[in-house]
């Protein structure tokens, strides 16, 4: 079990999951948001709560100080035990009050002030009835003390409010901004993690669709194992069962086909030398018409062998194609060199051949790559009028290098030009005495570049046919 790699959960469960992770992380930062803005609203109630508690206590004060005053004056005047008792009521009352300020953030000796001149007050309700008025005049003075001492108690619980409200905003604006930044994390996080899982689980699609493109171009020995969830894994598994069934069947075929081929050709050579025996009069004379239908059956026999030894090629050829010996190749080099090896061909055309191009240096198989640019550079010259031009040019791009040949033929028949690349198909626009094509070689061209990872194409520009092969840097 060492050896296996592990399989992870399977692509919903594991999408669930980047589902949930990012959900819990935006619900926390707003479960924290809500958190704060309820504990700040409440602090803020709070805060308002006692700030009213205090302007009320703030404003009794100074409502029962001038009560006790009006009493503690009519009272000493009068004598009256009734005025004393309203003026025992309201000092009791300030003294509640001035209790609730107590609690607050006043300075402790306006408190201790307060209470010093309220017992100077109660002090002078005490004494013969002679000296009432002088004490009542006193009493007068010590009051205008207290307004004092009770405007500045009522300054400093504004003071207090204000310097409450304004901690309060401060506190307020620095959770705004944190939770803005708490908000900004936690989005910015919740997109990395939304595009890691997404580029993470979107990974094994990418060598799913590799794979399949490599078996659609007949790619069998490359074994397919793809990392990813168990059902990625799955498929993975039975993608690498595929090729291997592919794998099979196409030795199969290939055994098939060398056998039928093998089986034909001996009949088929007994055949060829029985007809020569009859045009060579071995066993009597032929007249005209016997010679005619015994050439006949020399000529298809001949075709017939040319198409088996097509077809022996075509096989063989897809069989090598998978076997690359991939080495540093300057392809301008190797187009040089198969212009150099087809000089007699083009110069008994009369034909021009011109090479554009930079130098470019790939990993490839230069036997493969040679054999699909000669292809390429052969059927140039078999459907190249005399005395016209054939134009190969070679460039690179960031990812691929290209290979242009085009030639100033008939070109390629609208109708042909999906089928090009089918084995044995020849186009309905073929060179007058010429021998005719076995139709393989634009086969065995794609066979070589597809294996390469590369691509062949028939370019729509031009007077004649045009094609480009492409391959990967």
């Amino acid at each position: 079990m060492s050896g296996k790699r592990r399989a992870y959960g399977s692509f919903q469960q594991l999408l669930l999951f980047a589902f949930l992770l990012i959900t819990a992380l935006l619900v926390g930062v707003a479960a924290r948001s809500m958190s704060q803005y309820s504990a700040l609203m409440t602090e803020s109630r709070d805060a308002a709560q006692r700030a009213l508690t205090l302007s009320s206590a703030a404003q009794s004060l100074a409502e029962h100080s001038a009560a006790m005053e009006r009493a503690g004056r009519q009272s000493l005047v009068l004598g009256d035990e009734v005025l004393r008792q309203r003026f025992s009521e309201a000092a009791r009352d300030a003294r509640e009050a001035i209790d609730q300020l107590t609690d607050s953030d006043l300075h402790l000796q306006a408190i201790q002030n307060w209470h010093a001149q309220h017992k100077r007050i109660e002090s002078l309700m005490s004494g013969p009835p002679e000296t009432a008025f002088t004490r009542e005049a006193v009493m007068a003075l010590q009051f205008r003390e207290l307004d004092t001492l009770n405007t500045s108690i009522a300054q400093q619980v504004q003071f207090v409010i204000e310097t409450q409200n304004n901690a309060l905003t401060k506190r307020m604006e620095h959770a705004r901004e944190w939770l803005m930044w708490q908000t900004i994390a936690a989005s910015t996080l919740a997109l990395g993690l939304a595009l890691v899982f997404g580029i993470w689980l979107a990974r094994p699609f990418k060598h799913i669709e590799r794979a399949i493109v490599s078996l659609g171009q007949n790619r069998l020995n490359e074994p397919i194992d793809i990392r990813g969830p168990a059902d990625v894994r799955r498929v993975s598994q039975q993608l690498e069962w595929l090729r291997l069934r592919l794998t099979e069947l196409d030795a199969d075929k290939a055994r098939f086909l060398r056998h039928v081929s093998h089986e034909l050709k001996t009949p088929l050579a007994a055949l060829r030398e029985g007809v020569s025996l009859l045009e060579e009069g071995v066993i009597g004379a032929m007249n005209p018409a016997q010679r005619e239908v015994a050439q006949i059956l020399q000529q298809n026999a001949m075709t017939l062998q040319s198409q088996i030894e097509a077809l022996l090629s075509f096989n063989a050829a897809a069989f090598e194609a998978r076997e690359l010996r991939r080495e540093p190749t300057p392809l301008r080099s190797l187009i040089e060199e198969q212009v150099d090896a087809q000089r007699l061909q083009w110069q008994a055309q009369g034909l021009t051949v011109h090479i554009e191009g930079e130098p470019v240096t790939l990993t490839v198989d230069p036997v493969k790559i040679s054999a699909a640019i000669g292809n390429l550079l052969s059927n140039a010259i078999r459907f190249s009028p005399r005395n016209s031009v054939i134009a190969i040019s070679l460039s690179a791009t960031p990812t691929s290098a290209c290979i242009d040949i085009a030639d100033s033929g008939p070109g390629i028949a609208p109708h042909d030009r999906d089928r090009i690349f089918e084995p044995f198909f020849r186009g309905e626009r073929q060179p007058e005495h010429t021998v005719k094509g076995t139709g393989i070689g634009l086969s065995i061209v794609q066979e070589y570049i597809a294996a390469h990872g590369g691509s062949v194409t028939l370019l729509s520009d031009g007077p004649g046919a045009r094609f480009r092969i492409e391959l990967p840097l």
